[in-house]
């Protein structure tokens, strides 16, 4: 009895061959995997275990760090990393299991917008943050804000 195997679904030829999504995807899931590692633990270790652990964490916790421009580096470069490596493996999966072309583009571009947003979001929140705001009212500003004014 012979057994058929029909041949894999390929992807669509490209007459530019000079730029390789696919492979360039994969080189940068890599790549990012390993700096990724390195900037979750340090924000971990940093967060969790140095000083007086978990219970350091607050309002002026972050305050502090985001008061030095290594922690808002640092940790943009993880949101960014993280955000588009995220999307990276899902436009991997949405190449493997969304057989409709229209429903591939529909579902890749809801991917590549989602990615914009929380990566401008985030990159804002990182950079603009000033927990003592100049006109902000004295009872609504932390505590250590009232000694500033």
């Amino acid at each position: 009895m012979a057994t058929t195997i029909e041949a894999p679904r390929s992807a669509p030829v490209h007459r530019n061959r000079r730029f390789n999504i696919e492979k360039w995807g994969w080189i940068y899931m890599r790549a990012s995997g390993v700096v990724l590692v390195v900037l979750i633990f340090g924000h971990l270790f940093i967060n969790l275990v140095a000083g007086d652990g978990v219970r350091q964490i607050d309002f002026a916790f972050i305050a502090g760090k985001y008061a030095t421009p290594f922690w808002q580096i640092w940790d943009a470069l993880m949101l960014w990393l993280a955000l588009i490596h995220g999307a990276n493996g899902m436009r991997t999966i949405t190449n493997d299991y969304v057989v409709s072309p229209l429903a591939n583009r529909v579902v890749k571009y809801a991917l590549v917008a989602a990615t914009v947003v929380l990566i401008v979001l985030g990159t804002l929140v990182i950079f603009t943050f000033d927990p003592c705001p100049a006109n902000g009212l004295a009872a609504n500003l932390p505590d250590f804000c009232k000694a500033v004014k």
